[in-house]
């Protein structure tokens, strides 16, 4: 357990295992705890670093953020954690929002990229319906702001992802489970859920490196946006989807399996060891 200091803020790290180095970088919650359970498999085989994104439980805000550029801010967050900790590029994986992080991180940032894996990234302009979603979301804020969090968040649930998802999701949104669960929640609603899904991908600097990418998805996930955005955006790159267990959120249902077969989808695809 680490301290980053980057401008505007102190980030909190964990290292787990040795090998190459793996970044995760986490969605809505924002937290390190996310990948708990995939980070205990996947260690066996690669130096694995998790943290909280700034504004998040323990990475705390220190100064001014700019939050017209917090994606860019986040990009180089990440940039910056590979450097530190490393002289050799990164594989640099990333859920949901974080889906989108690394992808602008590779756009950036390509010197610390070795192999980029956006697990269902919330990049819904990459849809036919892009602009529905963007509409559901704008309007999930704006219950949010008139009625408190719970509404927003079970209609968010229910709409957005798989069953076997939602489950999840409840369990992580009880309080009990967490001491910085309603701040970040209200921290994601605020700087996140209309920003993130409206950002334009900058195809071109992305198919520049697109031998680097190997975009991911939940089984479950089918039909869902965040799954299908990826579908199109890997068409967009030329580059196969590949899915593992669960949904949107497999890497906590099904931690071992998930972790299993992502190691073996990046060996098998050359971008990970031998297994």
């Amino acid at each position: 357990m680490s301290i980053l200091e980057v401008p505007g803020a102190r980030l909190y790290y964990e290292t787990h295992g040795s090998g190459p180095l793996m970044v995760m970088v986490p969605g809505a919650t924002g937290e390190a705890g996310s990948f708990k359970l995939v980070t205990e498999h996947l260690a066996a085989h690669y130096t694995v670093v998790t943290y909280d994104r700034r504004g998040f439980s323990r990475s705390q805000l220190d100064g001014p953020q700019d939050y017209d550029h917090r994606l860019g801010t986040d990009a180089d967050d990440v940039r910056r954690l590979i450097e530190h900790l490393s002289d050799e590029p990164a594989t640099v994986f990333g859920a949901s929002s974080g889906g989108v992080v690394v992808l602008e991180v590779l756009t950036r940032h390509p010197s610390v990229v070795r192999t980029l894996v956006p697990f269902e990234p919330a990049a819904v302009r990459q849809l036919p319906d892009g602009q529905k979603w963007l509409d559901f979301f704008f309007g999930i804020y704006d219950l949010y702001r008139q009625s408190v969090m719970r509404p927003a968040v079970e209609k968010f649930r229910e709409q957005a992802f798989a069953e076997s998802d939602r489950h999840v999701m409840a369990h992580a949104m009880d309080p009990k489970n967490g001491e910085y669960i309603l701040a970040n929640a209200s921290y994601w609603f605020e700087h996140e859920l209309r920003q993130y899904p409206a950002i334009d991908l900058d195809l071109d600097a992305l198919k520049a490196h697109a031998d680097r990418i190997v975009p991911a998805a939940g089984r479950e996930s089918r039909g869902y946006p965040c799954h299908e955005a990826n579908v199109e955006l890997g068409k967009k790159l030329g580059r196969d989807l590949i899915e593992l267990p669960g949904g949107h959120v497999g890497y906590v249902a099904q931690g071992a399996e998930f972790a299993r077969e992502f190691v073996q989808a990046l060996a098998r695809t050359g971008h990970g060891p031998k297994v």
